[in-house]
Order: C-alpha cells, then structure tokens, then sequence
C-alpha cells in the first residue's frame, strides 16, 4: 500500500527538510495549493508556516487551532481586528511572536497591546501608524514590551510627549523608531527619546513641531543613520549646522519640504560630513552655485533629490565630476534642467545596477538627451519622464537598457505603438509601465507590451481612449499584474475586463471610472479576482447586481462609488454590509440623508472610513457606451 501510495504521489518520499525548502519559496497561495496535495504536506505546511494574514476575525479560531508556530501576524488585511482577536492570537503565540501589523486597523486600545506586551516576551516589531485613535495609555501600554526594536507609530496623533516619554524609559532596546505626524510630540518628548534610545538607527521626525532644542540631543546619538525631517517647520539653517556632530554616523538624510531651511544651512551640513549616501532636499530652496562646490565633499553619494528646485548647470557639473557612486537623481519639477548638463550626468556615470533617472516636468530637456541617456546609461532601472518630449526614437535607445523595471511615461504625447513595441521587445524585466494619457497609443502597443513584459505588476492606461477589450485580453497573460488603472477608456467594456480577472488572479487594486463596464464584469471581478482590494467604479452603468457581487471578495478594503446613476438605496445598503473588510468608502453625498444614520454609524464603528463627495451628474451614462 505504501509503495501504492509514492507511485501516486512522488513527493511523497522527499524529507521533511527539503519540502521545507521547497515552502520557502511559495507564496501564501502557492503554499495552500501544495498543502491540498496529501495529509502529510497539510501537517508540514501548517508546522512550516510562520506568517499569519488574517482576512477576517471569524477566521482566527481555525487559525489559531492549524498554524502553532506564528511568528510574525499580519492583520492589513482585517481592519475590524478587535481587543478579543488581538488578545486571542497574543495567547496562542506568545512564545513565538516576534512581529504584529496593525497598521490598517482601527478598533483595537490600550488593553489589547497590554496584554500583548505582556504576554509576547519576544516582540520585536510593532506597527500602530494610522492608529489616529490611540493616546498615551497605549503608549504606556508598548512601553511594556521591552524587548522592542522597531515601533511605527505614524499619524497617531493623539499621543503627546508623555506616552513617548514612556516608551523612551520602557523600551530602551529601540533601533527604528517613526513618529511621522504626531503632531503633539516637542523637543520634550524627543528629547528623552535621544537621552534614553541611546541604539536609535533609524528615526522619523516628519512634521513634528520640533526645533533645535530637541534636534540637539537626536544628533548625538552614535548609532544614528538614518533621520528624517520633512515638514518641520521648526528647523532651519542653523539646526543644520548642529547635523556636524552627526556627521560621522549619519547616511540618510531628508529635509524636504522645510521651508526654513536654505542653501547656507545646507551648505554648512555638507561642509563637515563625507558619510551621507542618500539626501533628499526636494521642494526646500533654489540650488545655487555655492552649494554646487559643496557636492565635491559627497562622493559617496547614491541618491539625490533635488525635486522642485531650480537646477543650475553648476550643480550639475558637480555631481557629475563628484558623485562616483550615483544610483537615483531626481529632478521631478526641476527647473533650469538642460541637455547640457544631463549630458554631463550621462558621460560621467553609466548609472549602476539600481539607478534612475526622474526627471518629470523638465520642459528643457530636448527629444535629443533621451536618446543620448538610453545609449550612456545602460544599467537604468527606474526612469520617469512624464510629460517631457521623449519620442519613439528616445524610447528606442531607453529600450536598450535591459534593466528597466520602471518606467513613467505619463503625458508623453510624442509616444506611440512604435515606441512601445521596443519596449515591449527588449525590455523583459518591466514591473511599472505608466502611460496616462499618452493619447497616441493602441491595442497594438499594449499587446506588445503584454507580449514582451511577463513580469508587469502595474500598468496606467487611464484617458487612453484608443484602446479596448483587444488590450486587456493581452494583458490577461500578465499573470503577475496587480494594479489595474483604465479610468476613462471609453471603448473598453466587460468582455475584457473578464479576460483579466480570469488571467490575473493577484489583481489587487483597479480603477475602472467612467469605462462602459456592466454587471457582467463584476460579476467576473466577483468569482476570479479575490486578491482584490481597491476598487473606484464611479461613472459605470452597473446595477444593484453587480455592486452586491462585489461584497463577496473579502479582501476589498476601498470602494468608491460616484455617479452611479442605476443604484438604489438598498442595494447600496446590501453591499456595503456584505464587505465587511471596508476600510475606506467614497460616496455620493446625496445619499447620506437617504442612508439610516444607525447604519452608517455601525459601518464607521467597523473602522471604515466614510467619505462624501458632490460630484456633478452626468445627464446620460451612454457616452461611455463602445462604439
């Protein structure tokens, strides 16, 4: 019977070492399909398993009684995770969880990380950003996990200098640590984080309302290098100038959008420092030449974000007679970028293995330098030239660069099917490809594209009105697409949005806004893509049918609904109670008298999001119709 049973099933006789390196390689769906194989993979997936991804509170009971060696739980996907569910799971795991996401959930307080502080010894990581809810008892609740080393705690904005004050004495083990956005922590509050957090790697003072006082003692932490500024309204040019004592550490650097801050305050950090490789100064001032001398000091230098300034050919000298080790230059909404200076840029680096070029909005740059950039830089990963003047003949070189993986050609007028059909056919490793309202193209280069890229997660066709069902049965093939976005392709219709739920099954985020999409493609969405969890239908002509279809995906998080003239009431209703993972839902803000207040108090209290919008009525829904 035995020898019955290996006849049947060969992987049968492999150990339980190798399936186990076989289950490393799967994905989450991978490995279900493989457990489903025999009782003997079911019990070793479920003892090799240790990430857990809830979908749904009801599903937690099986969980915990399957998988028994969870160390990381991921609940993104189950934004009504309650006290009981996240106490349940801290029980079951609490000698083996070291990681817990609950970034997207909503309903959860201070007893919950209580008790998970307690009980889970081990913890290491803790994501609450979005927890906008929370105040300091919940951070004296994470104080309570000593062992912590990683802590996002971005838009919680309702704790203030005496939680973190808390978290500073309880958890002195913290190497990363992101406050982004809560907005009622001071140089008090930071203060005794750098007094206490003396292993701080990685810090996140985005938008706080800190000055100099509380910068100070951040930079003299030994162990600093990463920091982050954005926004802080509070620092200037002379708190620049206290960044010399973390000169030695420091790598990573971003100040952008600090309005207080000039080319003198940078120029005084750049002055004493040689170990930054990543700086970002986007949207902070107007690039002069005196701190285009300053460059010669970054050689190692990686990335640089320059987005918003105004360029001067200087500083582009400079980095490209200084900068060796350059991977990323942005230029996003630069002014004063030439072909000239690109040029330099282009002859001094063949831009290494992670490189790119970001250059949207530079209306100086001549069809010419594309082509130049494609022949220079062959080892380009990343390029974004949206709405500049690359032509067919720039994307024939840019296709030499066999690397690309990401490429924005937004608005780009001057690109047609000719174009794409070099990218399609040398460009094998393309992820991202963004063509929004590149007017020129049709099916014939999305087929290409579909053809020639089998690993595109993402692709933006949106206002490209000259292409249809002919495009999205091509891309149908792309059995890695994730992102979906067609808003205003008026000759796309059903037909071939069903070619793509059946062909892309990870199809997780789509925007179908004003295309002729019926029930019928829903319907489709409903029974093929339950990876789906974005979704904007606003402007079709679909009915109470396909909305309520749409309920049984139990990954769906966002929805939005405008304009949809077809829908009644209670059809609304039905729907949005059968998605019970809702976290974000837009719609019309006539329906909000018409929508008992009971029940929309009861989705809010789910941890969705309600937002409501005037958006003008269209007479007629039929201009959407293919022709």
């Amino acid at each position: 019977m035995q020898r019955l049973q290996l006849l049947n099933n060969p992987m049968e006789s492999l150990s339980e070492e190798i399936i186990s390196t076989i289950l490393d390689y799967l994905d989450s769906a991978s490995s279900k399909s493989f457990s489903a194989t025999s009782k003997s993979f079911h019990s070793l997936e479920s003892r090799h398993r240790k990430t857990l991804k809830l979908l749904h509170p009801d599903s937690l009971p099986a969980a915990l009684r399957r998988y028994r060696h969870i160390r990381r739980l991921d609940f993104t996907n189950c934004p009504s995770a309650d006290d009981g569910v996240i106490s349940a799971a801290a029980e079951a795991y609490s000698a083996t969880l070291r990681s817990v996401d609950l970034s997207r959930s909503r309903l959860f307080t201070h007893a919950a990380l209580s008790l998970l502080a307690a009980k889970c010894g081990g913890l290491v990581e803790l994501d609450l950003s979005n927890a906008t809810e929370l105040r300091d008892a919940a951070a004296a609740a994470v104080a309570e996990a000593r062992n912590l080393e990683k802590l996002w705690m971005g838009r919680c904005r309702l704790v203030s200098d005496i939680g973190i004050g808390c978290i500073a004495v309880g958890c002195k083990k913290l190497k990363l640590l992101s406050l982004k956005w809560c907005v009622r922590i001071t140089d008090l509050g930071v203060g005794l984080l750098a007094n206490k957090c003396t292993l701080l790697r990685a810090l996140d003072l985005s938008y706080l309302p800190i000055t100099d006082k509380g910068l100070s003692p951040v930079l003299q932490l030994k162990n600093l290098k990463e920091l982050a500024l954005v926004g802080c309204p509070g620092i200037d040019d002379d708190s620049l100038k206290h960044l010399k004592q973390a000169s030695k550490s420091l790598e990573v650097l971003d100040v952008s959008y600090c309005s207080n801050v000039s080319c003198n305050g940078l120029a005084s950090l750049i002055n004493d420092t040689d170990s930054l490789h990543h700086l970002n100064i986007a949207y902070c001032f107007s690039v002069t030449s005196d701190l285009s001398k300053c460059f010669y000091k970054l050689s190692e230098l990686q990335t640089i974000k320059l987005d918003g300034c105004h360029i001067s050919l200087a500083l582009m000298k400079s980095i490209a007679d200084c900068c060796s080790s350059l991977k990323e230059l942005s230029f996003f909404k630069c002014s004063g970028v030439g072909d000239e200076g690109l040029s330099c840029i282009a002859r001094k680096h063949r831009l290494a293995e992670e490189a790119g070029h970001h250059m949207e909005n530079c209306s100086m740059v001549s069809k010419e330098a594309f082509v130049f950039i494609g022949t220079r830089c062959q080892s380009l990963e990343d390029a974004d030239f949206t709405e500049t003047e690359i032509n067919d003949e720039g994307l024939e070189t840019i296709s030499r660069c066999s690397k690309l993986k990401n490429l924005k050609l937004g608005l780009c007028l001057n690109v047609t099917d000719r174009g794409l059909s070099y990218v399609g056919s040398r460009c094998q490793n393309l992820t991202h490809l963004d063509l929004y309202r590149c007017m020129e193209i049709t099916d014939i280069g999305i087929s290409a594209i579909a053809n020639g890229c089998p690993l595109l997660e993402m692709i933006d066709m949106a206002y490209c009105d000259k292409i249809g069902d002919t495009s999205l049965t091509a891309l149908a093939r792309c059995i890695h697409l994730k992102t979906l976005e067609i808003r205003g392709c008026s000759c796309l219709s059903s037909l071939g949005l069903s070619a793509v739920s059946m062909g892309c099954r990870q199809l997780a985020v789509l925007d179908i806004k004003k295309c002729y999409i019926t029930d019928d493609g829903l319907i489709s969405l409903a029974q093929n893509s339950q990876s789906l969890k974005q979704i904007n239908i606003s402007y079709c002509p679909v009915t109470d049918v396909g909305l309520v279809a749409l309920a049984s995906i139990r990954r769906l998080q966002n929805l939005t609904v405008l304009n949809v003239m077809q829908l009644t009431v209670d059809g609304l209703v039905a729907a949005i109670l059968g998605c019970r993972g809702l976290m974000k839902l837009k719609l019309d803000t006539m329906y909000k008298s018409r929508i008992p207040e009971a029940f929309l108090s009861e989705i809010e209290g789910r941890g969705c999001n309600i937002q409501w919008r005037n958006k003008a009525v269209l007479r007629s829904q039929s201009a959407y119709k293919p022709q």
